[in-house]
């Protein structure tokens, strides 16, 4: 598969952290019927960071900055890992011995045939290593179509 195949677009928001702005979004989503898939936040004590994968990421922006949110999109990777003990250590190993830094990573809440998937965000200028590394640890990388899908 080739890079653009791979990367699926996780969608970013940025939120102040203050009660019901998360809820904001996810009613602003649910109305659009945007489903989320997977997402994850960071916070500090002013703000905070709301990364998506949703079945429809372009809609996803559009509807989101017309509702007043800053928002902006990043290519993430997800992988099957294997769920048992060590699984992602060992993933993370093989990424490590060739140098890639992982910048964060989340989970979906599903299993495909015993494997977890994972998303990783990688550094840009080791996308084509990571993929090489990938593959050659036989680490399944999955389509972005079939994630936005799951």
């Amino acid at each position: 598969m080739t890079t653009s195949e791979v990367l699926c677009r996780q969608v970013s928001v940025f939120l102040e952290n203050k009660s019901g702005r998360l809820a904001e979004v996810c009613q602003t989503l649910g109305e659009a019927e945007i489903n989320i898939r997977a997402l994850c936040i960071a916070d500090t004590s002013d703000f905070g960071i709301l990364r998506l994968i949703v079945d429809d990421p372009d809609r996803t922006v559009d509807v989101l900055q017309s509702a007043g949110f800053s928002v902006g999109s990043t290519g993430v990777l997800a992988l099957r890992i294997p769920d048992r003990p060590g699984g992602l250590g060992g993933v993370l190993g093989e990424l490590e011995q060739a140098s890639v830094n992982v910048e964060y990573m989340y989970a979906f809440f599903i299993t495909i045939a015993g494997d977890a998937v994972v998303l990783f965000k990688v550094d840009d200028d080791a996308l084509e290593r990571t993929l090489e590394v990938l593959e050659k640890a036989g680490v399944p990388v999955l389509a972005s179509e079939a994630v936005y899908r799951l």
